[in-house]
């Protein structure tokens, strides 16, 4: 299990996944975005992890189909990623990227707390593999509702010379990295999610052995912050409207992200409490600031570089991920589990920096000229 965890996350976090973003930028904007969120998405993604669920309990040569399939899985993933976010201004109008982000952040949200929830009993009544095929056909429906939409798309200009990948690769990141607020906001997304993978490589090794807390008790401080995610999903167009996007993009983390040290300095009792509702707060921020920021990098795109600024925005802020990951354990062997939850609040903390030293700090609503669209 642990090694087919690791196979998807090389694939969508990790070196592989990096390349990835590249080839998918030049995929999805030289190709019609709905053909990729439909094509590419429910369908392929797990159907043929279903496939082969049927055929788990025999054999030991099925192991290695898993690790395949795992790895296609993240590979497809970037694909849609990029697609999906690529699309969006199409489906719902530039003016309604906000609320358009809001309700696909709700539903994430909806879906991490549910599906936990219904998996769990599934699997101890039916066993693991026909859950894996139930779960495959609830994807392959969703795939189908997907290829429903009928929202037309401006098809890409064909370019005079054909385009060279290494060319387009340069582009996408010229244009992100040196476009100040696109910029910031991706370095700051970069700082949070390596902080983020340090600070949870450690948190269950705390809530465990610190803590005390057994699997039912875990489970709900997990719980928590899915319905954190999901209060923050439904405040994020609010809040947004209320302080502007910018001040929700940098806001976000200054006012949640220091109540992750709450954990670190939690003892058994009401303090581990506390602690949780912090982390709840963690998540409630996080998804107020991606509504924001991915709305903001939306809008400032023109529509032909869309999937590039798309990927490059996930190779720089996934580029931390197996850094975090392995400075955690690091930091958990030499100095103990408390001592890197601490560092992680920290270093989430202060993610807020690139975008308040930044225009983020005073922008107010995205948006382009109508002759860079």
């Amino acid at each position: 299990m642990w090694f087919c965890h690791s196979c998807r996350e090389l694939s969508s976090q990790g070196r592989f996944g990096l390349l990835l973003c590249h080839l998918t930028e030049h995929a999805v904007d030289q190709a019609e975005q709905p053909v990729l969120v439909t094509g590419v998405t429910d369908e392929e993604l797990d159907v043929p992890a279903g496939a082969l669920g049927q055929r788990l309990p025999g054999g030991g040569r099925q192991i290695q189909g898993l690790y395949a399939v795992a790895l296609v899985h993240g590979t497809l993933t970037v694909f849609f990623d990029v697609a999906y976010l690529s699309y969006l201004p199409h489906l719902v109008g530039r003016g309604h990227l906000v609320e358009g982000n809001a309700k696909l952040s709700a539903i994430r949200s909806v879906t991490s707390i549910g599906g936990p929830a219904v998996a769990g009993p599934l699997v101890g009544w039916v066993g693991a593999p026909v859950t894996l095929v139930a779960s495959s056909v609830g994807m392959a429906l969703s795939g189908l509702l997907a290829s429903r939409i009928r929202t037309a798309e401006q098809r890409p200009e064909a370019p005079e010379s054909h385009p060279r990948l290494r060319q387009e690769v340069r582009d996408g990141l010229k244009f992100a990295l040196t476009h100040p607020v696109l910029r910031a906001t991706i370095c700051g997304d970069a700082l949070f999610n390596l902080s983020l993978v340090l600070y949870q490589s450690m948190l269950l090794v705390f809530l465990e052995r610190e803590l005390g807390l057994g699997p039912f008790a875990v489970g709900l401080v997990f719980s928590g912050m899915g319905c954190g995610a999901l209060l923050g999903a439904l405040l994020a167009a609010r809040i947004s409207r209320r302080l502007g996007q910018g001040s929700a993009i940098w806001l976000a983390p200054l006012v949640t992200c220091p109540l992750t040290a709450l954990m670190p300095a939690a003892r058994p009792g009401w303090s581990a409490c506390a602690a949780a509702v912090g982390l709840a707060a963690l998540s409630l921020g996080g998804v107020v600031r991606v509504v924001a920021q991915s709305s903001v990098q939306q809008a400032l795109t023109p529509d032909r570089l869309l999937g590039r600024m798309g990927a490059t925005a996930r190779f720089v802020s996934w580029a931390g991920l197996p850094l975090g990951g392995v400075l955690g354990a690091a930091s958990g062997s030499a100095f103990g589990a408390a001592a890197t939850l601490w560092i992680g609040a920290v270093g989430m903390t202060l993610s807020f920096l690139p975008t308040f030293l930044s225009p983020v700090r005073t922008l107010r609503t995205a948006s382009l000229p109508v002759t860079d669209l």
